[in-house]
């Protein structure tokens, strides 16, 4: 019986897969239009819409940290036709950083790909008169009575937890200084009101470029297209696993039929491994991604959840949102 069970509900899925999709596709933003991570969508949405015969809507969602969109997704129909684009923060920090969220991160999805990453360059005024990583970590080390200043958008923004992240890395000690925006929190540092930041590459590039900001070293385990000078900590500190990045994944909800889990992943890895849509993410300071199996994927969102939700637990921080 059981063995016919699961004959009939591959049939059933195979089915269902053959039909899909029956209407229009929807991709939910959490973020607002013009974002970063809405231009990216919209590149790969009209892909995929032509791959799967049917148009492909981009809904944006904005608001309560992400996690509007991700609760509306994960409590709709399974079928393939709603999907969700999540940054690290609804998946791997904000269930530890919250008293309460209405969704399982873990359980009420299924990932179809992970295609880009985005890192944080750490940036210095440059009247700091520190030019690298290393003159930074030892400048730090030796303010021991008036620590360094950093800025961040706030308390839990993953700037904080990377931060907080490389002072336990390295043994140093830091101020944090929180803002209630990502440009409020670079201009700071260019107006010499705060030393450092770790900042969006988006918001900080043409600032580096002008010379107002000093770039010291990029967040992700392989240097950036944008800013080749400019080494990665791994490689600028010896330490060769160091990364502290952000990510783009597509999601659908958890019980949506594996033959369409499978057509999707296998779409989107076509779509994202192509150069010119790699060179676009390249060019606006992501890093692009060939996405891997979706239990891959799911493996590495878990390992992620485990190492910044340990990092808010050592800041205090755990369910104080």
């Amino acid at each position: 019986m059981a063995a016919a069970s699961a004959v009939m509900l591959l049939a059933a899925s195979s089915g269902y897969a053959q039909q899909y999709p029956s209407k229009p596709v929807t991709i939910v933003v959490p973020l607002a239009a013009g974002t970063g991570m809405d231009a990216v969508v919209r590149i790969y949405a009209e892909e995929l819409a032509k791959s799967l015969g049917t148009s492909v809507v981009v809904e944006n969602q904005p608001g309560a940290a992400m996690m509007l969109a991700t609760t509306m997704v994960a409590r709709a129909a399974p079928d393939g036709h709603t999907l969700l684009v999540a940054a690290i923060a609804p998946m791997a920090i904000n269930q530890t950083l919250y008293k309460s969220i209405a969704y399982d991160p873990d359980k009420d999805f299924v990932p179809i790909a992970l295609y880009a990453k985005s890192p944080f360059v750490l940036i210095a005024n440059p009247a700091l008169g520190i030019d690298n990583v290393e003159q930074f970590l030892k400048r730090a080390k030796e303010m021991k009575a008036t620590p360094i200043s950093y800025s961040t958008p706030g308390a839990g923004f993953l700037q904080h937890l990377t931060m907080e992240f490389m002072k336990k890395s390295f043994s140093f000690e830091a101020t944090h200084v929180p803002y209630r925006s990502s440009p409020q929190s670079i201009n700071d540092v260019v107006g010499g009101h705060v030393q450092v930041s770790f900042a969006e590459m988006g918001a900080s590039l043409p600032l580096i470029r002008s010379g107002q900001l000093k770039a010291l070293a990029v967040t992700s385990l392989e240097k950036l297209n944008s800013l080749p000078e400019v080494p990665t900590v791994a490689s600028a500190t010896g330490q060769a696993g160091y990364e502290a990045v952000s990510w783009h994944v597509i999601l659908a909800p958890a019980a949506t039929p594996q033959a369409v889990v499978d057509r999707l992943h296998t779409e989107m890895k076509r779509i994202t491994g192509d150069k010119g849509f790699q060179d676009k993410l390249a060019a606006i300071g992501l890093l692009p991604v060939n996405t891997a199996p979706v239990e891959d994927v799911r493996t590495y969102i878990r390992a992620e959840r485990a190492k910044w939700s340990g990092v808010v637990k050592d800041l205090g921080l755990e369910g104080s949102q």
